[in-house]
């Protein structure tokens, strides 16, 4: 999918300030630890993520949503009336019905004819609203659109914990599928799309390319249709070490498809964006791509794996943090349970960000 009208205009991004480490959820795990004799360190020395971050007790992803939103807005300085379509992609939402955007599209006074929808996709549900903003724009269809997704994690990490620990039938062995719910973090993201003939900033979309091999569809699945504000306590269950070699081998495929698209080779891209998995994911990913792990940027050593969040929170921070720069061709490159693969390509100008705290 090449696209040579459209823009990623700006980025607005907002982190929850209570902060949870790993050497506090195994402290929190005492009782698991001790009877299977596992040794401390054990959960941050696997995955290489020392904290993450949760919001208060109750929070809906719309009410985070519509801070992030309202910042990309700003910063950007566009006029609501240019927004023609509204996605909300994250895992978590609000409720069953209605769509998570309704909320957010009315808190950010968006014009009434601007197209509205949730998209579920696992960790890829912003990459496929991008995509899909970016096809309308292509099109002609509308003049701006923008992706908002808001994780929350402090509901999994909850009953995750209390079932780890009053399961006594659990082995080190049984007890590995739980383990990858611990690395989950909260945060929340939201990208401004244009047309080019309204950015400020000509941060050029230049391609999008997707894969999928959903025979491995079972390998990380939560339970049916669990929601944050409908008051369900979810779980998930994952083969993790399956999933990053599964995940690993589509998105290599998928990689070689973005760099045709294109006429690239491995030279041709400066700087790379990553969802946010672990340090072992990381390292095999781009040693399999032939990157520089130099040029990467993360972000789960303090945040944790945010989900849907965790890709644009990273880039917005790496271009605050001045390693993506004016010039650079930019690689973000997806992988979700499912398995699906999405990977956009960006030649980045001027970086328009606003985020941090809630508060």
């Amino acid at each position: 999918m090449p696209f040579s009208q459209v823009c990623i205009e700006s980025l607005g991004y907002t982190l929850p300030d209570e902060i949870i480490s790993s050497e506090e959820i195994e402290r929190r795990l005492e009782p698991l630890y001790a009877r299977l004799k596992l040794p401390a360190g054990r959960l941050e020395l696997m995955t290489g993520i020392r904290e993450r971050r949760v919001w208060p007790p109750n929070t809906l992803p719309s009410q985070i949503s519509i801070v992030s939103g309202e910042r990309a807005i700003s910063v950007a300085g566009i006029d609501r009336r240019d927004i023609g379509a509204l996605i909300h992609g994250s895992v978590c939402r609000d409720f069953l019905e209605p769509a998570t955007a309704c909320r957010v599209h009315h808190q950010l006074g968006l014009p009434s004819q601007c197209l509205i929808y949730d998209v579920s996709n696992a960790c890829l549900g912003l990459l496929n609203g991008m995509v899909q903003v970016a096809n309308m724009i292509e099109l002609g269809q509308i003049r701006a659109g923008l992706v908002v997704a808001s994780e929350v994690s402090r509901p999994l990490m909850e009953t995750t914990l209390a079932m780890l620990n009053a399961d006594q039938a659990l082995t080190r062995d049984t007890v590995k599928p739980a383990l990858a719910s611990l690395t989950i973090g909260s945060a929340s993201a939201a990208v401004l799309l244009v047309h080019r003939e309204l950015s400020r900033t000509q941060n050029r979309l230049l391609a999008a390319v997707g894969r999928t091999n959903t025979v491995a569809h079972e390998l990380c699945h939560s339970g049916r249709d669990e929601t944050v504000g409908g008051g369900m306590a979810p779980l998930m269950q994952t083969d993790a070490e399956t999933l990053m070699h599964e995940g690993i081998a589509v998105g290599h495929e998928t990689f070689g498809q973005l760099l045709a698209e294109l006429g690239w080779t491995n030279a041709n891209v400066s700087k790379t964006a990553c969802h946010q998995v672990g340090s072992a994911h990381r390292k095999m990913m781009l040693e399999k791509f032939g990157l520089n792990p130099a040029n990467d940027f993360v972000t789960y050593p303090w945040l944790g794996n945010t989900g849907a969040a965790a890709l644009p929170v990273t880039l917005a921070v790496g271009i605050e943090q001045a390693h993506y720069c004016g010039g650079n061709r930019v690689a973000l490159l997806g992988i979700g349970s499912g398995i699906n693969v999405l990977m956009l390509a960006m030649e980045l100008q001027q970086g328009l960000v606003s985020g941090g705290k809630l508060g």
